[in-house]
């Protein structure tokens, strides 16, 4: 072999093996980073705040059909939560007490409509999406969990409510670079 390519070889396994250690080290200091555009792309760290309207949460979806099709298709990461789901890092947009209604046309919370929330009929491979449907006011277990920035995220016009439980934590950002 060459040696250029034997350098080249050299390099990118030492550049992959960083990136695998910095990853860990920061999931054990309690940093997130998100590549996704659901959300700015970047550093969160997990902070001990309460969920509140606005604040950013890592959850694990909840063991249905509609996560099943979102792992197959790849809208989100295989992971350690239960059904081998990924955590998914959302912003809450309404909690106990909202008035909540999910249509074609988008979320509505509290009467007003929700920037960047109508429901797409089918994804950018032409699949069809599901069309969920909502109308209720939330409970203290219940969250709407949404990205505010992304007219495409898969989120809760798809899948609807997520109960408290399946929160793990809340996040704040510490360093993004986009939107």
């Amino acid at each position: 072999m060459k040696k250029p390519i034997k350098i080249l070889i050299v390099l990118i396994l030492t550049m992959s093996a960083s990136l695998f250690v910095l990853s860990i080290g920061a999931r054990i200091s309690g940093i997130y980073i998100n590549t996704t555009p659901s959300l700015p792309v970047g550093f969160y760290k997990v902070v001990d705040e309460p969920i509140v309207n606005g604040a950013y949460v890592a959850f694990c979806p909840p063991q249905i059909e509609v996560f099943d099709m979102a792992k197959d298709r790849s809208y989100i990461n295989q992971g350690n939560c239960p059904g081998g789901y990924g955590l998914l890092l959302k912003r809450v947009l309404a909690q106990s007490g909202d008035r909540v209604l999910i249509a074609q046309a988008g979320i509505y919370v509290n009467g007003e409509h929700l920037p960047n929330s109508a429901q797409l009929t089918a994804d950018a491979e032409d699949q069809p999406l599901p069309q969920y449907r909502l109308q209720t006011v939330l409970d203290d277990s219940d969250y709407l969990l949404l990205s505010d920035v992304n007219p495409q995220s898969f989120d809760a016009r798809y899948f609807g409510l997520i109960a408290r439980d399946q929160i793990k934590q809340v996040v704040r950002p510490v360093f993004t670079w986009s939107h």
